[in-house]
Parts: structure tokens; C-alpha cells; sequence
């Protein structure tokens, strides 16, 4: 890892460790930056402001889970790698996904995983149909709204069954574009 990468994650613990404390709508970057021992033009070099570097700790995640379906993973696999992480770090997204910024992480994961399964679809056929789009957009919506949900409630279901119920979710029509990932 990289000076600037480490920089970055020493931001995100201290986020982290104040989310201990208090919800993230609440705390100021002159929170994070005092906790970090760094200044705020360090943090402002890296981050636009506090959701900026919630949505940078969430693509971290995204990377190490999600993104690697259909290429190192099945969608089964990255989900459960994606549930997993957020519950590794409870606490952080259980105040991440409590946010009510325009620029939280529920929006940012909702446009994560629309562009993520549109890409893989419009590989597969090309132009994607408006039928199929309505589907993938409400599918998307449903699966942040729930992930939320789970994340809020205290992350009680394992990853695994969370996974599954989020793939027996699919609509038949997505289900079919995506079942070779499964």
C-alpha cells in the first residue's frame, strides 16, 4: 500500500473510531482530522469532505467483493464478501447507512451496483431493453433499501443467508441475464 492509500485509511479509522461515539451526520472533518493527527489540508487533498471519504472507505469494499463477480467470483460469493465486510465493520456502516446526505453511502451504493450489473448485462446483449432496465433499477433500489435495513437493524442475518435471499429477490427476466454469475 501506497503513502497516499495509508493516509487515506488513517482518515477512515478515525472516522471509524468516532462513529463509536457519535452518528456521522453529526461529526465535522475537524473531528476526523484532530482524531487522525493529521491536518485538514491533508484531508482535503484526498477527500471533498467527510461523505466524500465514507464513499472511499465503501469502494474499498466494493472492490475486495462485488466487482469480482464474474471474473473471481460468482454473485453468490460476492455478495457474501460484500455482507462480510460491512459486518466486519459493524459499526461503521450501521452509521454510514444511517446518513441522510444526498452523497451518503446508500446513494453511492446504489449507483456502485446499477453500473456494476448494467455493464455485465449490456455485455451480454448489447443495448439494454427498457423493460429489463425498469427491472434492474427497481431490483437495485430494493437491494440497498433491504441492505440498509439489515445494516440498521444490528446486521443479524449472516451474509450467507442474506446473500441467498438476495438472489432469490431477482426478478425471473434478470435472473436468466445473470445466472451464469450464480
Amino acid at each position: 500500500m501506497n503513502e497516499h492509500e495509508q493516509t487515506k485509511y488513517v482518515f477512515a479509522q478515525s472516522a471509524k473510531d468516532l462513529m463509536d461515539k457519535q452518528s456521522l451526520d453529526k461529526m465535522t472533518v475537524t473531528d476526523i482530522v484532530k482524531h487522525s493527527g493529521m491536518t485538514r489540508q491533508t484531508f482535503y487533498r484526498y477527500f471533498q469532505d467527510k461523505y466524500d471519504l465514507v464513499n472511499w472507505y465503501f469502494e474499498k469494499l466494493a472492490d475486495k467483493s462485488f466487482r469480482q463477480i464474474g471474473s473471481s467470483s460468482t454473485l453468490r460469493e460476492g455478495l457474501i464478501k460484500k455482507f462480510t465486510f460491512l459486518l466486519n465493520d459493524k459499526v461503521f456502516f450501521m452509521q454510514a447507512f444511517q446518513s441522510k446526505d444526498y452523497n451518503n453511502v446508500e446513494n453511492y451504493d446504489y449507483q456502485c451496483i446499477l453500473e456494476f450489473y448494467t455493464n455485465i448485462i449490456q455485455k451480454k446483449i448489447g443495448e439494454i431493453p427498457p423493460d429489463i432496465m425498469f427491472l434492474l433499477d427497481m431490483y437495485c433500489h430494493g437491494s440497498i433499501t433491504m441492505t440498509v435495513d439489515w445494516a440498521i437493524r444490528g446486521m443479524q442475518e449472516s451474509p450467507e443467508v442474506l446473500a441467498d435471499l438476495f438472489i432469490d429477490a431477482l426478478p425471473p427476466k434478470l435472473e436468466k441475464l445473470l445466472s451464469d454469475l450464480q
